[in-house]
């Protein structure tokens, strides 16, 4: 019903930038937020951002100040740009969309690894 499709991943230094984005497709009339989940080997996954079809925005503490989440309704994207990254925020981040009944849906996930 709901396509979401990231992209914008790679391997990048410490205190580097990464622009993530995620193109949706489908029913997504009924989607009410989007956002962004990370999951780093061993680890549960994790909210990193999010934000509501209103525009209120919700980070992680690990995150804010660093991450910017922006919606563009027009193109039914949603973006994540990572400034100032660290080894921790190495994982894959997975691109998420909220069905206020039947829950979330889920991208495939791209990598970011962030290393020397």
């Amino acid at each position: 019903q709901v396509q979401l499709v990231e992209s914008g991943g790679g391997l990048v230094q410490p205190g580097g930038s990464l622009r993530l984005s995620c193109a949706a497709s489908g029913s997504i009339s009924s989607v009410v937020a989007m956002g962004w989940y990370r999951q780093a080997p061993g680890k549960q996954r994790e909210l990193v951002a999010s934000q509501t079809n209103g525009g209120s925005t919700s980070y992680a503490d690990s995150v804010k100040g660093r991450f910017t989440i922006s919606r563009d309704g027009a193109k039914n994207t949603v973006s994540l740009q990572m400034n100032s990254l660290k080894p921790e925020d190495t994982g894959m981040y997975y691109c998420s969309a909220r069905h206020p009944l039947r829950g979330m849906y889920w991208g495939q996930g791209t990598q970011v690894s962030v290393s020397s």
